[in-house]
């Protein structure tokens, strides 16, 4: 998201490349069988990319995005499906690759 000249931003928005990198991921899950849905939230303080094997579930992987934890523990955290941190990082590519190897696993199946 890009905020008016002079105004910060309302809300934390994912970039284009995030986002790109994100649901390529998510369509590569979708045709493996894995997820069938997903949901995007923004706030002022954090996004959130949750992907649900079905719509009625709980979110089988969350990834969240917050700038303001961005100089301690990375602003990119992934959450599994019952709400525990998988894996926090700086880089988006590190933090996805629980999920990647999760993929190649019911691939190579």
């Amino acid at each position: 998201m890009v905020p008016f000249p002079g105004r910060a931003p309302s809300q934390v928005g994912f970039e284009r490349v995030e986002l790109g990198r994100i649901l390529d991921l998510y369509g590569r899950m979708v045709a493996a069988g894995q997820w069938r849905d997903y949901a995007m939230d923004f706030t002022r303080d954090y996004a959130v990319f949750a992907a649900f094997r079905r719509a009625a579930e709980r979110p089988q992987a969350r990834i969240e995005k917050r700038p303001a934890l961005r100089v301690r523990q990375g602003m990119w955290t992934l959450f599994g499906e019952h709400g525990q941190v998988l894996k926090r990082g700086h880089e988006l590519a590190g933090v996805l690759a629980p999920v990647e190897r999760r993929l190649l696993r019911s691939v190579a199946d």
